[in-house]
Formats: structure tokens, C-alpha cells, sequence
């Protein structure tokens, strides 16, 4: 049996990605994201985000996204709980039905994987 080759990107810090346009759910004016797809399949799909300053709204309906924060930091609110600041090296899950406010505190970016329900 012949195996896929491997989907590989090297230096995630530095790697190009796609042109900065604003963000739909920003609460901040001017607020932009980018990203580059690294690979899909029909359940999971993964790549590297980057987002500049300020606060939007987020929500997983029908999937959990795995965060690992590479550079800048942000706080994530949720209502009825503490909220959490997470930099370089953390990790984190946003499970599906998630809903909150990300506040970037500088520009982040961040490996993202997304599992569709």
C-alpha cells in the first residue's frame, strides 16, 4: 500500500501567509486576520491564523478548534467565567458550542487545527 506524502511547513514563526483582510465579527475598527491553509479533509483542517490587535466575537458551532499560540497573546473571555491570557508555546481547546471574546493584545498568530462534529 502506497502511503500519502507528508504535508510539512517549516518555520510557522516566519512562513508567508495569505493577505491580511478585515475580520466579520471585530469589535475593534480596522481589526484584519490572514491565514494559510495548511492541509483539509472533509473533518479536519489545520494551518496557521494571524490576527492583528483588538477584540471580536468568536463562536464554534459544529466544530472544536486546537490553538497553539506561536507568537503575540490574547485573552479569551467567556461569559460566567475567569478570563484566561495565553502567549507563545500554550495550548488550548475551544470545543464545539464555544462562544466568547478573543482580545488580542498584540498581533497573534497561532496553529490551529479544526475537527468538524
Amino acid at each position: 500500500m502506497e502511503h500519502p506524502p507528508t504535508v510539512f511547513l517549516r518555520d510557522a514563526n516566519e512562513a508567508t501567509i495569505g493577505e491580511h483582510a478585515a475580520k466579520p465579527t471585530a469589535l475593534t475598527p480596522g481589526l484584519t486576520e490572514a491565514l494559510l491553509e495548511i492541509w483539509a479533509d472533509s473533518k479536519i483542517d489545520t494551518g496557521i491564523w494571524e490576527c492583528t490587535a483588538g477584540d471580536f466575537t468568536a463562536e464554534r458551532n459544529g466544530y472544536t478548534e486546537i490553538c497553539t499560540i506561536l507568537s503575540g497573546s490574547v485573552t479569551l473571555e467567556v461569559e460566567g467565567r475567569d478570563p484566561q491570557r495565553f502567549g507563545p508555546g500554550d495550548v488550548f481547546v475551544t470545543p464545539s458550542g464555544w462562544k466568547g471574546i478573543w482580545r488580542v493584545h498584540e498581533t497573534l498568530r497561532k496553529h490551529y487545527t479544526i475537527v468538524s462534529d
